[in-house]
């Protein structure tokens, strides 16, 4: 699988978590984006702007990809409502007007504009970067005290690089140095130091993610996948608020 390319730094958080949505969708069906093309009636340039954070997708995109992928459109277009409210076109961004409906299906959701308040109470249940059942999954705003040691600089990911493991426990808690997250939510397709995070402490439990390289790919979703089965946990290979609770003992 081909390695997904870092999302634009000033894209919002909130319209991250869509494109990390739509992203593991993709990689869950197999999908190609010529055949994305095929069953969503949206270009494959149109997909590559979309999964790469360049564009923010119509609704019916969205709408249609859940469609193809074979799952249920409603949390997904929460999702999408909220990084609506939240995209802020910048330089190499866009918001794309929405097309005619390639299928003309609309599932039964009425979600109007300007309801984040509303929405706020849903996130915590609905904001998942990846399993549409168990529902354990949610969103990382917490903010947490960090050991020293946590890595403060952005990450920039270097083809090659790998990181250390400085292991340490603070308050009961396992912690890597690298990342204080106990809740964020990630899946393929992600990067950065929280990967580097759960790289190091799969590594610990005996789970190899393929290298701590900051990079959330197919080795890392994989070992992600073994922890999970052997803690008795939904096996989907994304880490959520459960996993991360498993991470830390």
């Amino acid at each position: 699988m081909s390695r997904w390319k870092a999302l634009p730094t000033s894209l919002d958080e909130r319209a991250q978590k869509l494109v990390v949505q739509l992203r593991w969708l993709k990689d869950r069906s197999g999908l190609s984006l010529t055949s994305l093309q095929s069953k969503t009636g949206y270009s494959r340039s149109s997909w590559e702007r979309y999964l790469n954070g360049r564009a923010l997708p119509p609704r019916e995109a969205v709408e249609a990809l859940a469609h193809a992928t074979g799952v249920d459109a409603t949390r997904v277009l929460v999702l999408h409502e909220v990084a609506a409210e939240a995209w802020q076109p910048v330089a190499g961004t866009s918001v794309e007007p929405a097309v005619s409906e390639p299928r003309g299906v609309r599932p039964a959701v009425l979600i109007g504009t300007g309801t984040v308040v509303v929405l706020g109470a849903l996130i915590a249940g609905l904001l998942v970067a990846a399993p549409w059942k168990g529902g354990s999954h949610m969103d990382g705003s917490t903010k947490e005290a960090a050991p020293a040691s946590a890595s403060a600089a952005a990450f920039v990911y270097q083809p090659g690089k790998t990181y250390i493991c400085p292991l340490k426990r603070q308050k009961g808690q396992l912690y890597a140095g690298h990342s204080t997250a106990r809740v964020k939510v990630l899946g393929q397709g992600s990067q950065g130091w929280d990967v580097v995070e759960v790289q190091c402490l799969l590594q610990h439990d005996g789970f190899d993610p393929g290298g701590v390289d900051g990079v959330y790919g197919a080795n890392t979703a994989r070992a992600v996948k073994l922890l999970q089965k052997k803690a008795g946990l939904y096996t989907d290979g994304v880490v959520g608020l459960h996993t991360w609770q498993v991470l830390r003992k």
